[in-house]
């Protein structure tokens, strides 16, 4: 039956493909009447039923091209064709080579715990899939997508703890045992994070990312002190301004409700929420960084928000190194984009993303060749990070002379 399996994965990965697509056209801030599932341009010819099968029904779509350009039907093709084949070559990866795990583990592995890591992994990568064509068509990154996407990450981590990256951990008797990638891995949890500074630590966390995604505006051209008066009234000038504070009580209240329960919900709800604000705080933090080396905007706040929800699938270890491994990807596809198009401006969102990705793939080596040997350093880990932030804002500044003298000041 394996044959007939990975065929309907392949269809129904290639369905979610059409959905995606759906997405990438119906949640951009330019939205555009491409997806079958969207009205049609005026004038165009009503859609049909087989418009909706994924894959096929773009060839049917052709006859749109006069509205939508030539070809701008193929992008859409390649992604449901690369979404199906893609969830089948991950459950191979994931399901049957149970790649992810320990291999000081010897297998066999629980089934049921494959498929929830591999569940989990489709589902952020689907929404960092939207996040990145969007992002490659206009440079933002919507809230609909990562807002939604955080909350339904912390749902799932909730209810099935084993969903969160594999690590290795060692019983009292000195077995070897797989278990969730937790806030204080490689370190054991300490009891005080079952008590109220735990409870804290995670209403802080989940309130400040709601404060974060907020809309607000603010300027210090008149100064601190009216710069911040006038923060505090952006806050309230849109309608839905009450949606934020009622999002806030709401998940703060669910986290108190996991923490009375205690055990392994409330371990991997508090692990989600510490990366939910490390990964948004960490980009932000480099969003500042940059700003002032580059005297320009370095990052949008959408970046902030799209690693915010990654920290919460891959938690705040994996946050780290997804940060460090990003530039790498980027500097690959920029030359290249420098090179066709002399654009000197990149999405940085994208390479989050396929840095999340190739981590994700390779995680078990990853983590046990270097990454474990790192964040067993415990506290040394924000000294190290707050020395990297000011060299980062060093070489920031000299690449801005470097890039100015040679190409002169950017426009």
């Amino acid at each position: 039956m394996t044959p007939v399996l990975y065929v309907l994965i392949f269809v129904l990965g290639a369905v979610l493909g059409g959905q995606l697509n759906r997405g990438i056209y119906g949640l951009a801030w330019r939205r555009r009447a491409i997806s079958p599932w969207s009205e049609p341009p005026p004038d165009a010819p009503p859609r049909r039923g087989t418009d909706l099968i994924p894959v096929v029904g773009w060839f049917g779509l052709r006859r749109e091209a006069s509205w939508h350009g030539p070809g701008f039907w193929i992008r859409p093709v390649l992604i449901e064709l690369a979404v199906g084949c893609g969830a089948a070559w991950l459950y191979w990866w994931e399901v049957e080579q149970a790649a992810l795990m320990p291999r000081v583990v010897p297998p066999p592995f629980p089934a049921s715990l494959l498929i929830v890591q591999y569940a989990g992994h489709v589902l952020l990568m689907a929404l960092m899939l939207v996040a990145t064509f969007i992002d490659f068509d206009e440079k933002t990154i919507p809230d609909a997508i990562t807002v939604p996407g955080a909350l339904l990450g912390l749902v799932l981590f909730t209810l099935a703890p084993a969903a969160a990256l594999p690590v290795v951990q060692v019983t009292i008797r000195g077995q070897w045992h797989v278990a969730p990638l937790l806030l204080t891995a490689p370190n054991p949890w300490p009891a005080a994070l079952d008590g109220w500074p735990g409870l804290v630590i995670g209403a802080v966390c989940f309130a400040g990312w709601c404060l974060a995604i907020w809309p607000k505006t603010s300027t210090l051209r008149r100064g601190w002190r009216k710069g911040l008066q006038y923060l505090v009234a952006s806050l309230f000038r849109l309608a839905w301004w009450p949606f934020y504070p009622l999002l806030a009580a709401a998940g703060c209240a669910a986290a108190a409700g996991v923490w009375l329960g205690g055990g392994a919900p409330w371990h991997a709800c508090l692990t989600s929420l510490v990366g939910l604000a490390f990964g948004g705080g960490l980009i932000w933090a480099v969003r500042i960084v940059g700003g002032l080396s580059l005297k320009k905007e370095a990052m949008g706040f959408g970046d902030v928000t799209l690693m915010a929800m990654i920290g919460v699938y891959v938690g705040w270890q994996a946050c780290l190194l997804i940060f460090f491994l990003a530039p790498f990807v980027a500097v690959v596809v920029s030359v290249i984009q420098w090179i066709l198009t002399r654009r000197r401006d990149i999405p940085y969102g994208p390479y989050l993303c396929i840095a999340t990705v190739l981590l994700i793939l390779w995680w078990s080596p990853a983590w046990e060749s270097h990454a474990k040997m790192i964040f067993s350093l415990g506290w040394l880990i924000p000294a190290l990070m707050l020395f990297c932030l000011v060299v980062l804002g060093a070489l920031l500044r000299l690449w801005r002379l470097v890039e100015d003298a040679l190409f002169g000041p950017a426009r």
